[in-house]
């Protein structure tokens, strides 16, 4: 009895160091994805941990161990949209109990990019991140998101419009 009761602990052990060390050959990775995301260095640790909670708890999932770094970054993404969610609930409720409209003025190209970029739809910017911020392929972006390609093509172009559109009439407050 002593004999199964260790063998199981060994395997149990051995699935908790693989998971470990699959999760850290991919840490970077997902944290510059959640920062992209957030935008602040606490919360995209935080949803970095969340992230790796729930796929622990979900690893029995994963039928192709082959498809973990796709299917941990997807589990990431659906963190951080939680967490926006979350945000824009809390800014509503804040912003329904302030009077204040105090906006301020920033000239930053980068800043500027951010603040189009937020305005694009999520589905179409969670595929511009993924493109154009971390270097992912149409087919790798297609994989993480388990869309097809054809449609995550199709995103990405509605949200290079959408982001021009942004950007042009940002241009036209700035310069008109």
């Amino acid at each position: 009895m002593d004999h199964i009761i260790n063998d199981e602990m060994e395997m149990a052990a051995t699935d908790e160091e693989l998971f470990y060390e699959q999760v850290a050959g991919q840490k970077r990775k997902l944290y510059s994805i959640a920062y992209s995301y957030l935008r602040n260095e606490a919360d995209s640790l935080e949803v970095l941990q969340e992230a790796t909670c729930r796929a622990w708890i979900k690893r029995k999932n994963l039928k192709d161990a082959e498809r973990f770094a796709p299917w941990l970054t997807r589990i990431l993404i659906n963190c951080c949209n939680d967490e926006l969610k979350r945000r824009k609930r809390n800014t509503v409720a804040e912003a329904a109990r302030s009077d204040e409209g105090i906006m301020e003025m920033k000239s930053d190209r980068r800043l500027d990019m951010e603040q189009a970029l937020n305005g694009v739809k999520p589905k179409y910017r969670q595929v511009l991140v993924l493109k154009y911020y971390k270097d992912m392929t149409l087919a790798e972006i297609a994989e993480v998101l388990d869309k097809p390609e054809g449609t995550v093509k199709t995103w990405l172009n509605k949200g290079l419009k959408q982001l021009r559109d942004k950007m042009k009439r940002k241009g036209e407050l700035f310069y008109g």
